[in-house]
């Protein structure tokens, strides 16, 4: 496999991204009231299958969790994430927590 990309916090795009030939993957943040909103995810075909959504989402999870922020994952993307990895489960605000069936 390909090495993934770094990710980086754009805090002038408020995104979390990674960037490879000129194309960028990035995950959309708002951070609102102590939590950060996670309303989309984009991985163009250049990056797939090379753990850039992964990555991506992990930062984003990381960041939140380092900050002490809990989480609202309405980006399906990165809700499937958390189900498929729920030690980020802690972290993520109840009502969400719940329909993540977490």
């Amino acid at each position: 496999m390909a090495d993934t990309p770094t990710v980086v916090m754009n805090e002038a795009t408020s995104r979390f991204e990674a960037y490879l030939d000129g194309e960028t993957a990035f995950t959309e943040y708002v951070l609102h009231n102590g939590a950060m909103v996670l309303p989309h995810t984009v991985v163009p075909p250049a990056f797939e299958g090379r753990g850039v959504g992964s990555a991506l989402a992990k930062a984003a999870l990381g960041y939140a969790r380092e900050h002490g922020l809990s989480v609202k994952p309405s980006c399906p993307f990165i809700a499937g994430y958390i189900q498929k990895h729920p030690e980020w489960a802690d972290i993520v605000d109840p009502k969400f927590r719940e329909r993540l069936g977490l």
